[in-house]
């Protein structure tokens, strides 16, 4: 392999570097936004406020799919990092980069897990709504409807022309 350089090449090596690095805080930036809506929505499963799990969900979805358009990005990214040895040629510019994935590995884990919480909690929100919705006594469930008291009048019509 070449060792030097040219100045075109180091140039491009370092945009590439920099452009991945502001890529991945991007996400890391929306990873923590996600974990606190996560946390947030915890918070209001437990006291019951179905409007604000309903706003939570919108808002998480959002995220996610933040999250998701800025994958698409990383990874090509990330493959043309490796593919130019960007990275190799300037080791306190790629330092950063690496502890940015541990962190963004770290948030994914942290959000992992508070989603299985909340996910947990709704489970528990659901089942106990359901066993109250059967101990519900509907007092109209016998009742016959107002428009079933009559007989019917008519049951055929002559269609003669």
């Amino acid at each position: 392999m070449n060792t030097t350089l040219s100045n075109e090449e180091l140039a491009e090596r370092i945009a590439i570097l920099r452009r991945f690095r502001t890529l991945l805080e991007q996400q890391r930036s929306k990873f923590q936004q996600y974990l606190q809506v996560l946390e947030q929505q915890e918070q209001k499963i437990s006291i019951q406020d179905a409007d604000a799990i309903i706003a939570h969900s919108e808002l998480e979805a959002q995220i996610v799919e933040g999250i998701g358009s800025l994958q698409k990005v990383i990874v090509p990214m990330q493959e043309l990092c490796q593919n130019t040895n960007a990275a190799s040629f300037n080791p306190k510019d790629a330092v950063p980069i690496s502890h940015l994935q541990t962190d963004l590995a770290k948030l994914q884990s942290q959000v992992l897990a508070q989603n299985q919480r909340n996910r947990a909690l709704l489970k528990n929100h659901i089942s106990q709504l359901k066993t109250q919705m059967v101990t519900i006594k509907n007092p109209y469930r016998t009742a016959r409807s107002v428009y079933a008291e009559h007989e019917p009048v008519g049951t055929l019509v002559s269609c003669n022309a």
